[in-house]
C-alpha cells in the first residue's frame, strides 16, 4: 500500500524581505511555536499563493533549524502571477498553506567533497547544502554566476570570511561573452567530488555537456521549470511496451509518464523534470527527442527519461 502524503500545514509568515534586485526572502513558522517537519539539504516546499497557484521553492536555511523554513522567491515575468502574487500580497503575520518538505536533490551522506555551480536564483538549494556541509566539516567549492552585485542573493553572507575561501561569485553584466569559463573547472573530477548544478536551463545544459566524461552518479541537476517538457511544435506519437506488446498514443500535451499512469501502470518517478534519473527507461527501438539533463551522451541511443522526453520518430519501443 502506498503511504499517504502528509497533510498541508498552515504556517505564519514572519519575513518578506528584499535581499537582492527582484529577489525576496520569506520566512515561515508554526503559529503556535511548534517545531516543523525536518528537512534535508536540497529539499523544497510547495506554497499555495493567495491567488490559488501552487509553487515549489527550495529551502535555503540550515537544515538543522526546526523552528522555521526560509525560501528565496524571484519575481518572474512569465509564471502566471505566482511569484509576483506572493511578493506583492503577502505580509508578515499572514498565513499560507504549505506542503511538507520533499527532497529530489539530496546530498550523498558518504561523500566528502562537493562542487557547486549555481546561476541566479539557482543558489537557493545550494545555500542549505553548504550550511550543512560547513557544519559537518566537509569540503566544497561554489561557483555562483549572476548578472551583477545588485542581483546577487546572499552576496554578503557568501563574501564573509566563513565562506569566502570556498566561493567564487562571477558577474557577467548581462553579456554572454563575459560568462564564466567552466571548462577548466569541470575538466577533471577532483577528489571524487559530487557536482550539483542549479540555474537557468542554458547553464545546466552547458554543464551537462562539459561533464559527459564524469560518472553519471556524481552529477546532479535541479530544474525550477518544466518549460522544455512541452513545445508548441510537439505532435502525438506512439509508444510500444515491449513486455505486453501494447501500443499507446502519447498526445502532444502529455508525457509518456502521464500516459503510462493513465493506463494503470505503476512507474517509478520523482522530480518529473528530467534531472533525477528515477524514471530512466531502456529504449529498444525508435529515436528519442531527449529533453532531460540526466543522461550522458553515451546513454542516449538506448535510454529515455519518460517524464520529459518524447519521440523523433512516429513510434518508439520501451522496456515496459
Amino acid at each position: 500500500m502506498t503511504e499517504a502524503a502528509p497533510p498541508p500545514m498552515r504556517l505564519r509568515v514572519t519575513r518578506n524581505e528584499r535581499i537582492a534586485e527582484g529577489i525576496y526572502l520569506f520566512e515561515l513558522v508554526d503559529s503556535g511555536g511548534a517545531t516543523l517537519p525536518p528537512f534535508s539539504a536540497g529539499s523544497h516546499i510547495a506554497i499555495r499563493t493567495p491567488n490559488g497557484l501552487l509553487r515549489k521553492y527550495s529551502l535555503c536555511n540550515d537544515p538543522a533549524e526546526r523552528n522555521r523554513y526560509q525560501v528565496a522567491v524571484k519575481r518572474e515575468a512569465n509564471d502566471r502571477g505566482g511569484s509576483s502574487n506572493l511578493i506583492d500580497s503577502v505580509k508578515p503575520g499572514d498565513e499560507l498553506t504549505v506542503e511538507p518538505p520533499v527532497n529530489d536533490f539530496g546530498l550523498p551522506p558518504r561523500a566528502q567533497d562537493f562542487l557547486f555551480v549555481a546561476g541566479g536564483i539557482g543558489i537557493t538549494p545550494i545555500m542549505a547544502m553548504i550550511r550543512q556541509l560547513m557544519a559537518e566539516g566537509k569540503r566544497f567549492r561554489l561557483f555562483y554566476c549572476t548578472r551583477s552585485p545588485e542581483t546577487t542573493a546572499f552576496r554578503d553572507e557568501l563574501s564573509s570570511p566563513a565562506f569566502k575561501a570556498s566561493v567564487t561569485i562571477h558577474y557577467d553584466h548581462g553579456d554572454p561573452s563575459c560568462s564564466l569559463d567552466l571548462k577548466p573547472i569541470l575538466a577533471e573530477r577532483q577528489n571524487r567530488e559530487h557536482l550539483y548544478c542549479c540555474g537557468p536551463r542554458p547553464l545546466m545544459e552547458a554543464v551537462r555537456q562539459m561533464t559527459d566524461h564524469w560518472s553519471a552518479a556524481a552529477v546532479h541537476f535541479e530544474a525550477f521549470s518544466d518549460a522544455e517538457t512541452h513545445k508548441a511544435t510537439d505532435i502525438a506519437f506512439k509508444v510500444k511496451l515491449a513486455h505486453t506488446g501494447d501500443v499507446l498514443e502519447v498526445p502532444a500535451d502529455k508525457t509518456i509518464l502521464d500516459v503510462l499512469r493513465a493506463h494503470g501502470l505503476v512507474v517509478p518517478s520523482s522530480c518529473e523534470t528530467g534531472t533525477c534519473g528515477t524514471c530512466k527507461t531502456k529504449l529498444l527501438a525508435g529515436e528519442a527527442d531527449h529533453r532531460d539533463l540526466y543522461l550522458p551522451e553515451h546513454d542516449k541511443p538506448n535510454h529515455i527519461m519518460i517524464c520529459v522526453s518524447r519521440a523523433k520518430t512516429g513510434e518508439i519501443t520501451i522496456d515496459r
